[in-house]
């Protein structure tokens, strides 16, 4: 009873202080899902989830006016295994976290902003990473994320694909008439093995309807024991023509000989209070004799209905269909057992979000 109360006390000062100021922002999103995933002849797998339509964190941010229109700013956001309570959750794992606790793992950043555009230091998503995400219609999360297919599918271990630490990063300012772009580099600190070293960038138009981009990214990466380099580019674009949005991309994985090309159509559709989300995405490896016919497909279908502006339920749906030695190994949704050679890969989820 003391240790709750003290608790509570604790709590209680920390929201006073929060509170005292007014450009400190706690915020996050509570994301749970039953689901299930059935592998090749392997038995279903059903567990209760985190992250089917966003991914589960707790952060903090906040912003000093410096004056002459600078100003400064931080953001600290830690993944949260919502249906176990534990920080980390599953789009902040495969991180460098250097010997330390990776408490924040989703962004740990510090700015300075004017009409130059952004300087950002810290531990963030790179920019190679934006376009597989923002034109995936479901975002990179959940059974119909395009990650399934898309994501070190070579087996290079490119812990930088999403994230990467101690980068350096700048964003064009947002008053160039539809145009903008980051670049980013990173520092490998503590030894090869790290594989932390990484460069990429990107750049866009985005204008009434139509939103395209490019984006580029080399890092180090480890296959085994050997570095090896690791590429990784992307095309992509939506269009909004009202009834629907319509979204495409093209993403290639190379490292060294190995090469890994995925395709992507997709689409949002609103309905009232409620969205449909589809995509079909094709993988292609090539640049060996033992991986040329390894292929897959993906085909996902979700709905969200949006119980107000914070609150929605989903249900999803995706299945993977692996040819020629692909295995589960390279390609399948997460959450149950390798599939065998050649097989399916099927997945579905039911969920409830809310963010904050």
């Amino acid at each position: 009873m003391k240790k709750s109360l003290l608790a509570l006390a604790v709590l209680g000062a920390f929201a006073g202080v929060a509170s005292a100021q007014s450009t400190v922002t706690l915020f996050g999103i509570v994301d749970l899902s039953a689901k299930s995933v059935k592998n090749g002849s392997n038995d279903a797998l059903r567990t209760m989830a985190t992250d089917g339509i966003n991914s589960s964190r707790l952060g903090f941010r906040g912003v000093e006016d410096l004056g002459g229109g600078m100003s400064a700013s931080f953001w600290l956001e830690a993944g949260v295994a919502a249906d176990s309570g534990n920080l980390g959750g599953s789009n902040g794992l495969a991180a460098p976290t250097n010997g330390s606790a990776n408490i924040f793992n989703r962004r740990s950043t510090i700015s300075l902003l004017g009409g130059f555009g952004e300087l950002r230091l810290g531990r963030d998503y790179t920019p190679s990473f934006w376009n597989t995400t923002i034109f995936d219609p479901f975002g990179t999360n959940g059974v119909g994320s395009f990650l399934n297919l898309g994501n070190n599918a070579l087996g290079t271990n490119a812990i930088t694909y999403v994230r990467a630490n101690n980068t350096i990063g700048y964003f064009l300012p947002g008053n160039l008439g539809g145009l903008y772009g980051q670049a980013q580099v990173s520092a490998q600190e503590s030894g090869a093995v790290n594989g932390n070293k990484q460069n990429s960038g990107r750049i866009g138009y985005a204008a009434g309807p139509i939103n395209v981009a490019l984006s580029y990214g080399s890092t180090n990466a480890l296959s085994g024991v050997t570095e090896v380099k690791f590429k990784h580019n992307n095309i992509a674009g939506s269009y909004n023509f009202g009834v629907a949005t319509l979204m495409l991309q093209y993403d290639q994985e190379k490292a060294g000989a190995l090469k890994a090309a995925n395709y992507l159509i997709g689409t949002v559709v609103p309905l009232g209070q409620g969205e449909i989300h589809a995509s079909y995405v094709k993988a292609n490896q090539s640049g060996s004799a033992a991986i040329d016919p390894d292929d897959a497909s993906q085909i996902a279908l979700g709905y969200v209905y949006n119980l107000s502006k914070r609150t929605a339920m989903y249900g999803t749906w995706a299945r993977i269909s692996n040819k020629g030695g692909a295995t589960g190994a390279n390609f399948l949704i997460g959450g149950g057992s390798g599939a065998a050679t050649g097989a399916k890969s099927t997945g579905y989820e039911v969920g409830l979000r809310h963010s904050f």
